[in-house]
């Protein structure tokens, strides 16, 4: 690769995308969850699909989007992979993606965190997630961060938790991926 592509990572929008200042110079724009906020499916797939329209309008050639826990229509699939790339959105679940040489997975699998919301998995089952990613990986993009990486948060009990995953931080440590997106 000659070329240096840039990258606007933005996640965690919760249905506020159109307050986003939207960068002119960028390459590719990456969301790795939480495009929409209530739990409830039903409430939850018209946020969904305002931000699809949204975000296939940005004047961005590359678009890449992986689930949160709040996009609960989406692991319902009330709203489906095809609505995003019938738009032209690149759209991962534990899959990867070559754009230009670079070679993406993503996955919007977390470990369990407070109740009812998506794609939340028991962390003993997390390792397996994270040795299928494939060694060649320049970037991975998850929904949930590592254990002790940007993770601090609180816990229903208002305590503070560091909530992410153990498992993800040790295979990163050994992929070494160029970037770990969340």
């Amino acid at each position: 690769r000659t070329s240096i592509m840039k990258i606007w990572h933005i996640s965690d929008t919760h249905a506020m995308h159109g307050w986003l200042q939207v960068p002119t110079d960028v390459d590719m724009v990456i969301h790795s969850g939480d495009c929409s906020n209530p739990s409830s499916p039903y409430l939850n797939e018209p946020e969904v699909r305002n931000f699809i329209e949204w975000y296939a309008s940005l004047p961005i050639k590359h678009k890449i989007f992986v689930a949160g826990n709040h996009d609960t229509s989406i692991e319902k699939r009330w709203v489906t992979p095809a609505d995003f790339t019938s738009r032209g959105i690149v759209y991962l679940e534990n899959a990867s993606t070559n754009i230009e040489g670079l070679n993406i997975w993503g996955t919007p699998i977390t470990p369990t965190f407070g109740t009812g919301w998506a794609w939340n998995r028991d962390r003993s089952k997390m390792d397996k997630l994270w040795k299928s990613i494939p060694e060649n990986a320049d970037i991975v993009i998850s929904h949930g961060p590592p254990k002790g990486v940007l993770d601090l948060t609180y816990n229903r009990r208002n305590e503070l938790e560091f909530c992410g995953c153990s498992a993800m931080k040790k295979n990163m440590l050994k992929l070494q991926p160029k970037a770990v997106l969340f």
